[in-house]
């Protein structure tokens, strides 16, 4: 049997004062692909409400992509990444133009950030995403978040605007976060089969044993409801909580109505390097922990020594991200390695006591230190 959602929980999205409203392709599109003006503009009057009524709103908009076909005489969603990027650049300027004009309405201004994964990957550029926002906000603008997709390749792209959404949230120090999609909830099965229930609340990974979350997403879209569930986990991890639903509902559930999913919180907020270092680093490489060192790591939260590490795999220099793993492969946590992956090797399964000895001071720190180390939970 499912929770019956406290007012108190949903209470939370109604008094927030900073919200981050994720809004993909297809809440914004009509069924030939096109840009659709009057659900654009919908979204923003009930954005501009929150604005009005004292809160702070940070837009993540899907849609370039999307309003760049109709202009360039394209019937879908181009498959080569070349043309992909020409699409995202004539519907970039198009997408935020409108949303220009449709906050102007309010006598709200907007301000366009465009991102990439390097932007995250970077601990120097996730720092200038964050004092950018933060001035956006503090000057009263309106964010308009998107993924670069003019200059993003398939290695360094989020993949979904679902992801951007949960790290923005945490940039910003949002409250809350919304996430609109073409369904108006979370349901065990696909909403048009037979038979299939709305989830209400989702305070547990528990509360998803059994759901059927396979599919893709609309056309237009990158994402799907596998991408929102791994947006709400990495947003919910960190103290935020989350409502998924339409855009059709936005108003209901900014105003803490029983409207979509609601996913509780299940963790506490993380320092901005941490939550860089689990969710936006790019790893340089592996370290192969035996049973003790594993145990030490996950369940002491101890840092690693050279002792417990069995193996070294992959090209890194001291301070990059790397993979800690157990001997079965499965990753356990992401850690700022202290040595280089040329150095590592003469260390491996030595005590301190012994490389200071054969090697001198220096040599009989830590490989990652348990400040600079995060776990990966399955």
């Amino acid at each position: 049997m499912r929770h019956v959602t406290p007012a108190s929980d949903r209470s939370q999205m109604a008094e927030a004062d900073r919200v981050v409203v994720k809004v993909g392709s297809s809440s914004l599109t009509g069924e030939d692909g096109r840009l659709d003006v009057v659900a654009l503009r919908a979204l923003v009057d009930v954005l501009a409400a929150r604005r009005a009524a004292g809160g702070q709103v940070v837009l993540v908009t899907s849609g370039a992509i999307a309003a760049g076909l109709g202009p360039l005489g394209l019937t879908q969603r181009p498959r080569d990444l070349a043309t992909a990027q020409a699409t995202a650049s004539v519907g970039q300027g198009i997408l935020v133009a409108r949303y220009a004009e449709a906050f102007a309405a309010h006598d709200l201004r907007v301000g366009q950030v465009l991102l990439t994964a390097e932007d995250t990957v970077r601990r120097g550029h996730y720092r200038n995403a964050q004092r950018a926002l933060e001035r956006l906000l503090d000057l009263g603008v309106v964010p308009i978040v998107n993924e670069n997709d003019t200059v993003a390749t398939d290695e360094i792209r989020f993949g979904d605007n679902d992801r951007l959404a949960a790290l923005v949230s945490h940039l910003v120090r949002a409250d809350a976060m919304v996430l609109l999609t073409d369904v108006d909830a979370l349901y065990d099965g696909p909403p048009s089969r037979a038979g299939s229930r709305r989830i209400s609340v989702v305070r547990t990974a528990a509360d998803l044993d059994g759901v059927d979350a396979g599919s893709r997403g609309s056309a237009v879209g990158t994402g799907g409801m596998v991408t929102k569930l791994a947006s709400a986990q990495i947003a919910t991890g960190s103290g935020i909580p989350v409502v998924l639903t339409s855009a059709a509902q936005v108003a209901q559930a900014l105003a803490g109505d029983e409207v979509g999913t609601w996913f509780a919180v299940t963790g506490r907020r993380r320092s901005t390097r941490m939550l860089w270092l689990a969710h936006a680093a790019t790893t340089h490489g592996r370290l192969v922990l035996d049973d003790g060192a594993v145990r030490a790591v996950v369940e002491r939260r101890t840092s690693l020594l050279p002792a417990g590490i069995t193996a070294v795999h992959g090209e890194f220099e001291a301070g990059d991200p790397v993979e800690l793993v157990a001997v079965d492969g499965a990753v356990v946590a992401r850690g700022l390695v202290a040595f280089g992956s040329a150095e590592l090797p003469e260390l491996l399964g030595r005590s301190t006591h012994e490389l200071r000895a054969r090697l001198g001071a220096g040599y009989d720190r830590e490989v990652v230190h348990r400040d600079d180390l995060v776990l990966v939970h399955p």
